[in-house]
């Protein structure tokens, strides 16, 4: 796929090309470089803002086509409010609505990062840039054909004018580590699962040695020398081979204990022989989110070289129906050695995560564990699509995730353990059973996750109302947001890097 978008920072003396951009405070009131800018163009922002109504309130947008009197071929005027109340993630969703109203078919951009309070910060310069960049994504690799008299999307460059270019430029390294991440996630999970399996998803995971990160592939002789029957039987079914990786970075201390992120990649689920209503089967290709989350949180932790030991793992398999898949009333011994009653197939990913948990909990002895997963549709009942569920063995750990994701936008809600809900999982044949039934379905999931992290602090992520079908933002216009990406990424770099 050619890239949507380029990014660069140049000085505010620069002449702006193309799309002009400017950040307006509430009041009309514009910074000196935007001013300049549109001083060809006399009262035109003036005239048109009074016809629009438009004072600069946080939110709004002015939009003049061919401006009389600027080579600009389209003005674009964001209010922006009181600049004084808008916090990081303002910033970025100020580049994403600026990216926004650039037209598909715009070769070049010019936004002029400034106040009229004074030009902006380097890191909200590359803030912006981070915003406009994840806009601008589109999945569109599979696409042939067009309609009629619909032009091919251009690849549009996007100049943000600052005070100190090598500052920006400076902000902006971490931030597109970060950036590269997230979109890393959303490939993933937009691809369909006749393209991305097990086995090619752990290449593609694999990638990630360039950047200096270790990767280890388990195959289906070594997970089941491990023990990891739970996992194993999921998979056993399809035709693509199981596997688990593990991702090392070790930008911390040597010998310091990592922290740790597990996700669940079941590449498609059909929900094997307790199969699954055929609508919306489609989008059982994504159901793989919460190892996409982790593959690309490496590739940002990595890429911005973070100071902190750290382990990713996530387990790979395809959950089909077959004459040797897995059964209601089967039991499999885990690799903890516990036993899970097979009741519904379709509970699958908790059966991937409780291996790989055990096997990251006894073989790194992490600080932390968090894991993420598009669990159970009962999250999506609790919480809608604007939270995903957290449920945790820890106050802290929650405390920490729960102001990350204020401060992303990608915003957790924590959600109940118990003995009671625990007690729902017994089984009369084995020391567990998969799913408790109807009722509390997202937490009985999480109880069962819990009886694999002994007391390693722990949280479970139930992302499956914020992975897939996304909603929609100013800086998210794909089927999948890479959710949670951006959330550890905040996480990590505000607790654990030292």
């Amino acid at each position: 796929m050619a890239e949507p978008l380029k990014l660069g920072f140049e000085a505010f003396s620069a002449a702006p090309k193309g799309v002009l951009i400017l950040l307006c405070e509430e009041g009309l009131k514009l910074g000196p470089a935007s001013r300049r800018a549109l001083a060809p163009a006399g009262d035109l922002l003036q005239r048109a803002a009074a016809a629009d109504r438009f004072t600069g309130k946080s939110g709004s947008a002015l939009d003049i086509v061919a401006p009389n009197g600027l080579a600009a071929t389209r003005l674009i005027v964001l209010g922006v409010g009181k600049p004084v109340k808008l916090k990081s993630n303002d910033f970025a969703k100020l580049g994403g609505a600026a990216m926004g109203r650039v037209p598909s078919s715009a070769t070049e951009a010019t936004l002029i990062a400034e106040f009229a309070s004074g030009a902006l910060k380097p890191e909200q310069s590359a803030d912006i840039a981070h915003g406009a960049r994840l806009r601008a994504y589109r999945f569109d690799l599979y696409k042939t054909k067009r309609k009629e008299g619909e032009d091919a999307p251009a690849s549009t460059h996007l100049a943000i004018a600052v005070s100190n270019v090598a500052a920006a430029q400076k902000a902006w390294v971490s931030r597109e580590g970060l950036t590269d991440g997230v979109i890393i996630a959303r490939d993933l999970i937009n691809e369909p699962a006749n393209v991305l399996y097990p086995v090619e998803f752990a290449r593609r995971a694999s990638a990630l040695k360039k950047l200096g990160v270790s990767v280890d592939v388990l195959d289906v002789p070594a997970m089941k020398k491990l023990g990891m029957n739970s996992l194993l039987a999921v998979g056993q079914g399809s035709v693509h081979d199981s596997r688990v990786v593990i991702m090392r970075w070790n930008g911390g201390k040597k010998g310091a204990p990592p922290i740790s992120f597990i996700g669940k990649g079941v590449c498609f689920d059909t929900g094997g022989i307790s199969i699954k209503p055929a609508a919306g089967m489609e989008d059982m290709k994504g159901d793989m989110a919460g190892a996409a989350c982790v593959v690309g949180l490496m590739h940002a932790l990595a890429a911005r070289k973070a100071k902190v030991n750290v382990i990713g793992a996530i387990g790979l398999v395809e959950n089909m129906p077959d004459g040797n898949a897995f059964r209601p009333g089967d039991i499999v011994k885990t690799m903890s050695g516990q036993t899970i009653e097979i009741i519904n197939t379709d509970a699958e990913g908790r059966l991937v995560l409780a291996d790989v948990l055990h096997y990251v909990n006894t073989k790194y002895e992490p600080k932390f564990m968090v894991n993420l997963a598009t669990l159970t549709g009962a999250i999506i009942v609790a919480l809608g699509q604007e939270y995903a569920g957290m449920f945790s063995n820890n106050d802290q750990l929650c405390d920490r995730l729960t102001k990350a994701g204020q401060a992303t936008g990608e915003r957790v809600w924590r959600m109940p353990l118990g003995p009671e809900y625990d007690k729902m999982i017994d089984s009369r044949f084995a020391d567990m059973k998969n799913t408790g039934g109807r009722y509390g379905g997202s937490i009985t999931a999480a109880q069962l996750l819990q009886r694999f992290v002994g007391k390693t602090p722990w949280a479970h992520l139930d992302i499956a109302g914020t992975a897939l079908g996304s909603p929609q933002s100013d800086i998210n216009r794909s089927w999948s947001s890479g959710w949670g990406v951006r959330l550890l990424n905040a996480l990590v770099a505000d607790h654990y890097e030292k």
